[in-house]
């Protein structure tokens, strides 16, 4: 695989998902090397990016999650040095990582997402908390709306909680979303490729313990049921991955990227709940999953994802 340069994956970071970060990491590196691949583990935590070009990597597989890694800091720092990296540019990685403007843009698509408000730092008040649950509905969701692994959400079923869960979710972030629960089915759908020419891989159907589909189940238990094939009609497994491919055009992403949704129990609609650009590869993750699925093997499709590490200046 010399045809691919001397590469480094960037794992690690600084973000609060550093952990899965390294095992993601850790997982690309070893399938790259088994394949003949010149690949070396690079952590921003430790080292300065402007060593990447001084060290003569020609390619680098964003393995981070989170801030610093997946909201387009990296992905132009990447840019200014010349590197061609994995995944989405600098707008598209920026816009997805703020959950607030990927459904703004959404919204503006006519894509359906659940219904929503967002508190900003002089928002936190008792009375505007307790006005939310009047017009979002109970239960509903307060999460940080740039983090990703579900860290600092809260389901929240009654008034009481409500302030518990902001000061949670105001932890990680200046903003704080609050969301419509929508009750049913989650689904996760990934997507490899670009444009026109991108394709989404078969749909996963996520059934976790009592619906909690926090951190530990994510990453670190294996009580979580992952199905694929999701058990979806045709129909249905068609609709998710017509609406993960929109949304996924709509945001500008490329390379690859997964979206997860919901399929609502009470008529079966499905909402779109956000995008991520760089999804986990862990042995718990979905992407693998789902793309063994279609008959691609973890190292084939750590490969494949390299080969299409790109510039945004070069597309």
């Amino acid at each position: 695989m010399s045809g691919l340069g001397k590469v480094a994956v960037l794992m690690g970071g600084t973000s609060a998902e550093r952990e899965v970060s390294l095992m993601s990491g850790t997982g690309v590196l070893q399938a790259l090397q088994s394949v003949g691949v010149d690949a070396h583990a690079f952590d921003p935590a430790q080292r300065g990016l402007h060593e990447l070009k001084a060290d003569g990597f020609e390619r680098v597989f964003i393995a981070l999650h989170g801030r610093h890694g997946e909201d387009g800091t990296v992905q132009g720092a990447l840019e200014l040095l010349g590197i061609p990296y994995t995944g989405s540019g600098v707008m598209a990685s920026a816009v997805a990582m703020d959950k607030v403007m990927t459904k703004r843009v959404w919204q503006a698509e006519g894509l359906p997402t659940p219904r929503w408000l967002r508190l900003e730092a002089g928002q936190r008040t008792r009375e505007h908390i307790i006005q939310v649950p009047d017009e979002l509905g109970l239960p509903l969701i307060v999460k940080p709306p740039r983090e990703g692994s579900s860290i600092g959400i809260s389901k929240v079923k009654g008034y009481s909680q409500m302030q518990d869960a902001v000061t949670l979710a105001a932890q990680y972030d200046a903003d704080v979303l609050c969301e419509e629960f929508i009750e049913g089915t989650e689904l996760t759908c990934p997507v490899l490729g670009s444009g026109d020419s991108a394709l989404a891989l078969p749909v996963i159907r996520i059934a976790a313990p009592d619906g909690n589909y926090d951190y530990e189940h994510k990453y670190f238990s294996d009580d979580t049921g992952y199905h694929c094939p999701s058990g979806l009609s045709a129909e249905v497994e068609a609709e998710v991955q017509r609406l993960t491919l929109a949304a996924y055009r709509t945001l500008g992403c490329r390379g690859w990227g997964r979206a997860d949704l919901m399929q609502r129990g009470s008529d079966g609609r499905i909402f779109l709940l956000e995008m991520n650009t760089s999804p986990g590869m862990t042995g718990h993750s979905l992407v693998p999953l789902s793309a063994q699925a279609a008959g691609i093997g973890y190292p084939q499709l750590c490969v494949k994802l390299l080969e299409m590490a790109a510039l945004d200046s070069s597309r």
